[in-house]
């Protein structure tokens, strides 16, 4: 990739190949489905129907990017016969139950989307009879998190305190069982599956219109001249923007491909641990960019359980993937809040990611 461009690079393994994406009617589905169709890759997509009224894969029109299928990953025969029909070189597997908050209120249907869900998606893979590398997307929350400074590396114990963390940490357990049984590295030349694991930090970008999370919260309020009201101002995640790990996940399948064995591991995507702000802080740098705006934090006792302090350590993609943060978190907000207030003043969805995409590819050529 040295003497390459990203997307040079990227576009010699992805131009031309068949690549299953679940979840691709999400926030980072759809931007995901939108790379892809940038690089060539013919697309299938399996997911349930976006949630929300007003969101991304509707805004940019992703069913003709792609070959969409409205299904639930529960159901283990369909999701098989969906990727057998298309037989793919590439599968991204990032559908899910994605919210904390939520998980607690429906703990059970979130174990089963999250690991029958995962658990469905790699046992089709044993009826695949060709090559084929797999990028599993988990979180940053799979750690046994004491909320200390530490920053997490991929050898660290996993946990999970509310169900939705939980439910990703058992996601890894049945992802090193099948990758271990299925599909061990010591017989590639027999069963031809690659299996990598992507643990990504909390993601923000223009075109997440989801329920209960901070960015869209924040936007909606700005643009409808409300007060932002946050839960817990001095929480600290490691904010990235969505297409940083995108283009990490993108930058492993390739990897996979090239060296299957090497790269059949976990792998932390986040910021420069520098980069890790609290929520008001957001806030703060949110409305300064908007140009105007006020917020209030409404703390209650009775809320659920969230983590209050979680950073990843990054070394190892840095090291072995070449791939690193392009942009700092003053620039992932910045680019973030801009794209929520040029949409709300008309500007196609399409054309602002394409405007993200065309950014971060300057950001990485700069930093070379």
């Amino acid at each position: 990739m040295e003497n390459l461009g990203l997307m040079e690079y990227l576009k010699n393994h992805y131009q031309g190949k068949k690549v299953f994406v679940t979840g691709h009617t999400g926030f980072k589905g759809s931007w995901l489905v939108q790379i892809l169709s940038i690089l060539g890759a013919s697309i299938k997509g399996y997911a349930l129907a976006p949630d929300q009224k007003i969101n991304l894969f509707d805004e940019m029109s992703g069913a003709d990017l792609c070959e969409s299928v409205i299904h639930d990953i529960r159901d283990k025969e369909a999701l098989k016969k969906a990727i057998l029909d298309f037989q793919p070189d590439y599968v991204f597997h990032l559908a899910a139950q994605p919210l904390v908050r939520l998980s607690y209120e429906i703990p059970v249907d979130t174990f089963e989307v999250n690991v029958i869900g995962t658990a469905n998606v790699l046992d089709s893979l044993r009826f695949l009879e060709k090559k084929c590398s797999v990028v599993l997307i988990t979180t940053d929350k799979v750690y046994h998190n004491q909320e200390t400074e530490y920053a997490f590396k991929e050898n660290d114990r996993l946990g999970g305190y509310d169900p939705y963390s939980s439910s990703k940490a058992c996601c890894e357990l049945v992802i090193d069982s099948y990758r271990n049984s299925f599909f061990n590295t010591h017989n590639l030349s027999d069963h031809g599956k690659s299996v990598a694991v992507a643990r990504a930090g909390n993601v923000i970008g223009g075109g997440d219109w989801s329920l209960d999370r901070l960015i869209p919260d924040i936007a909606k309020a700005l643009y409808h001249d409300q007060e932002i009201i946050i839960r817990n101002p001095q929480a600290v995640r490691p904010w990235q923007h969505v297409i940083e790990p995108l283009f990490g996940y993108l930058e492993l399948g390739a990897k996979l491909r090239e060296k299957p064995a090497a790269y059949s591991q976990a792998y932390n995507f986040g910021p420069h641990e520098a980069d890790a702000l609290t929520v008001e802080e957001m806030v703060q740098k949110s409305i300064e960019i908007w140009g105007k705006g006020q917020y209030k934090s409404v703390i209650h006792s009775m809320n659920p359980h969230e983590a209050g302090l979680l950073k990843l350590d990054i070394q190892k993609a840095l090291k072995e993937l070449a791939w690193k943060p392009a942009f700092n978190a003053e620039m992932a907000i910045q680019r973030t809040i801009d794209w929520y207030k040029k949409y709300y003043e008309g500007v196609n969805a399409v054309d602002l990611i394409k405007s993200d995409i065309e950014f971060y590819q300057n950001a990485i050529n700069e930093k070379k």
